[in-house]
């Protein structure tokens, strides 16, 4: 199958896994179900949607499927990117507490990471050094941010730091206080994306939804969680559609594609 040429794309995480995105948040759908061959595997699902006259590709879960490594799934998601041509990727994610400060239901739209995963050697082709100074784009944080503050009324914070783990597991209370002083948030996501979204040469930005406390900072519930995942979806949708639609393909006022370069190992992978 032809893989559609779209300057945009979302990938999906928890917080609009429960519902119908991105037609319930206010976008067509102009094709479901698209798989494509990688050099990979096989691709996860995506889906070719529209909004106000902007097409995009979505994807559910940064891809995760039973039987296939985070790792690859990655490679899937991002190669199918950089064949479509994207230029701006929106994602979003359930994520934990670090800082005791924060609660559910909070909003953070990191600015920077801390890789704690086992797959920092994620990568397309290795032909780039990749400068991780500004990893998350400031101009697509800043869209973001002016739309959760249309959408959502609770407490958004536009700045922090999110420790990426490998998971599915949550973190245990010693991992969390270990964490401190040194994160905000903890997720299993966010990274090797922000890895191979530079190598593409694409800007890259997260909208991060508090669920859970971390362990060790206070009892938390499984229940509100489970109305957090179930509620919040829609919410959670508008506010990437909104970012998106506000959001120039062409107009760039960072440096996310400045920060990478050919590498200096160039003769190695030319041999």
């Amino acid at each position: 199958m032809k893989i559609p040429r779209v300057d945009f794309a979302i990938i999906g995480g928890s917080g609009t896994l429960s519902s119908d995105f991105p037609k319930n948040a206010g976008a067509e759908v102009l094709a479901d179900n698209l798989f494509f061959e990688t050099p990979y595997g096989r691709s996860p699902a995506f889906r070719l949607c529209t909004v106000d006259g902007k097409n995009f590709l979505a994807c559910k879960m940064h891809g995760w499927r039973s039987g296939v490594t985070r790792a690859d799934s990655s490679r899937q998601i991002f190669w199918t990117f950089r064949e479509a041509g994207v230029k701006r990727i929106f994602s979003e994610s359930g994520v934990g507490t670090v800082n005791h400060l924060l609660n559910p239901r909070d909003l953070m739209i990191p600015d920077d990471y801390l890789d704690l995963s086992t797959r920092k050697d994620v990568q397309l082709d290795g032909r780039y050094l990749l400068i991780m100074r500004d990893a998350l784009c400031p101009q697509l944080r800043g869209e973001l941010l002016t739309a959760a503050k249309k959408f959502y009324g609770g407490r958004i914070f536009e700045r922090g730091i999110c420790a990426v783990t490998d998971g599915r597991h949550f973190e245990s209370p010693a991992e969390i206080a270990m964490l401190k002083g040194h994160a905000d948030i903890v997720s299993q996501s966010l990274a090797p994306e922000v890895y191979l979204a530079r190598e593409i040469g694409a800007c890259y930005a997260n909208l991060s939804f508090v669920v859970n406390y971390g362990e060790g900072i206070r009892v938390w519930s499984h229940d509100v969680m489970k109305e957090i995942f179930f509620d919040d979806a829609k919410l959670i949708g508008e506010i990437l559609l909104d970012a998106l639609k506000n959001t120039p393909a062409d107009e760039r006022t960072c440096q996310c594609r400045a920060l990478r370069k050919e590498t200096l190992l160039k003769e190695i992978y030319d041999a």
